[in-house]
């Protein structure tokens, strides 16, 4: 039977991805908006430099822990899908179906959208035009929230549309653009780095302006960072941590994409280790330091309340002025555009997978001509340019002036509190095939098994309890997205039954 379903899903696809490609593809994917941005919320929930660096470390530890375990699951069944298939074959079609719900309705779709508005946020440094303001469809309000269609919100519809149409094309077109953007905003993330070190101690005494671990010394209080909270002392800093680790596990999600294309993938049972491990070890020390950087050069406050959360702009301007704003602006532009890219490519190949299964509409099961899954990449791009369309309605108390955001932080946290459900899930399913499938083919055996993956757990485990807890609204909208796949798996169920 699964020889069977292994055929199915990989016919009409081809191995076309060299080790080269594949790591691109797990560097491309996570380098995106996240870190140029997310540092500046971390920071004022957290209040100090020391907090906001090991949120980022723990994140990373997340993620390299995680890429350890993936790896082994990665080349044991390096099929289409990657973790959908995983969970599928560890606790049955069920699970792998909620997987791929949520991931369609929110995780990956969710992540194009915030990362094409955070494109477009960019690209409004050069074109004023492109604003969240500038509507060509005034907000239509919806309680607390709103649709409305601004020109900035057209510009991340648009790229969504591109990059959809080019991935149409082929994957060795999608490739390209994944290999030539990566290679560009990694040379773009590095020179921020070596920048903030080498010059940033020079332009201020930032590091030395703010107590590095004592966060109310800077000022901070937990009813700042979050208003109405009711904890004090080092339990209400310890559970503002937790979700102050919401942007760098953004920031890092997407690590997994390269699984997706596991059937596209050469020699996988040694490629896809490499991408993971190496592709991961990249980032994590990319971001860590970048941070630094960050906090080489700006004072902790100008971190807080960069402008739109552009800490990166915020810290190249005061390293060059005006021009260096600029350049960084562009450099961000370019690394979203080829984080998108690689999303988009990746993502698809699920939907693609779960058809095969006759668990999502038949026409996502076909290639095109040129051999990718087109109709799961329209279906991806359509449902993905609606959640562009959402914003945010406050009202301020004194003017009562109606303000209208966007939805960017909420996605993050829609994302990553169902996205670290699912990743417990994954990791725990290495434990659950060692034992259903002891005599399984298994190209790589996960280092430091059984803590590696125990650690791994147990951190995401916490910070699963920690969201539910701070933010319940948000992360509890995402796990009812979640919940909405049960009726809709027996809906599909019965339709291949038929």
């Amino acid at each position: 039977m699964n020889d069977k379903i292994d055929n199915r899903q990989q016919s009409g696809l081809v191995r076309a991805l060299g080790p080269i490609d594949a790591t691109m593809i797990v560097i491309g994917s996570m380098i995106g908006s996240g870190i140029f941005i997310t540092s500046a919320e971390s920071s004022r929930l957290s209040g100090a430099p020391g907090w906001l660096l090991l949120a980022w470390a723990v994140a990373g530890l997340l993620t390299i822990t995680g890429a350890l375990c993936c790896s082994e699951l990665a080349t044991m069944m390096p099929r289409a899908g990657g973790v959908y298939v995983f969970l599928r074959e560890a606790y049955g079609t069920s699970i792998g179906f909620l997987y791929g719900w949520t991931l369609f309705l929110v995780i990956q779709t969710g992540t194009i959208a915030a990362v094409a508005i955070a494109f477009a946020k960019f690209l409004g440094v050069f074109v004023s035009a492109v604003s969240p303001d500038n509507y060509l469809v005034a907000p239509i309000s919806l309680g607390h929230y709103a649709i409305s269609l601004s020109l900035e919100q057209l510009v991340a519809i648009a790229l969504i549309a591109l990059l959809t149409w080019t991935n149409t094309r082929g994957l060795e077109v999608g490739k390209i653009i994944q290999n030539t953007f990566t290679f560009a905003k990694t040379a773009a993330l590095a020179a921020v780095v070596v920048i903030g070190l080498s010059l940033g101690w020079h332009v201020t005494s930032a590091a030395r302006s703010a107590a590095w671990w004592n966060s109310w010394a800077n000022g901070w209080s937990p009813q700042i960072a979050q208003p109405g909270f009711t904890f004090v002392g080092g339990l209400a800093l310890a559970l503002l941590f937790g979700r102050s680790m919401v942007g760098p596990l953004f920031a890092q999600t997407a690590w997994t994409n390269v699984t997706f294309v596991g059937s596209e993938v050469r020699d996988p049972g040694k490629n896809l280790v490499r991408a993971l491990v190496v592709g991961c070890g990249i980032v994590v020390v990319l971001y860590l330091l970048a941070n630094v950087a960050y906090l080489a050069v700006l004072p902790l406050p100008e971190i807080q309340h960069a402008p739109q959360n552009r800490v990166a702009v915020a810290m190249m301007n005061a390293v060059f002025g005006h021009p260096g704003a600029m350049c960084m602006a562009a450099a961000i532009m370019i690394s979203t555009f080829g984080c998108n890219n690689g999303l988009i490519l990746s993502g698809a190949r699920v939907y693609y997978a779960m058809a095969r299964d006759r668990l999502f509409f038949q026409r996502v099961a076909t290639t095109n001509r040129f051999r990718v899954p087109a109709a799961a990449l329209v279906a991806q791009a359509m449902w993905t340019a609606f959640l562009t369309l959402p914003r945010t309605v406050t009202i301020n108390a004194a003017t009562h002036e109606v303000n209208f955001g966007n939805v960017y932080n909420q996605l993050l946290e829609y994302i990553v509190s169902a996205d670290l459900l699912f990743y417990v899930l994954m990791i725990a399913a290495l434990m659950v095939l060692r034992r259903k499938r002891p005599d399984a083919e298994r190209p790589y055996r996960t280092w430091g098994y059984p803590l590696v993956p125990i650690i791994s757990i147990l951190l995401a485990g916490l910070l699963v309890v920690d969201l539910a807890f701070l933010a319940p609204a948000t992360s509890g909208i995402g796990m009812l997205i979640v919940l909405t796949g049960v009726p809709v798996y027996f809906f599909w169920r019965k339709v291949a039954a038929t």
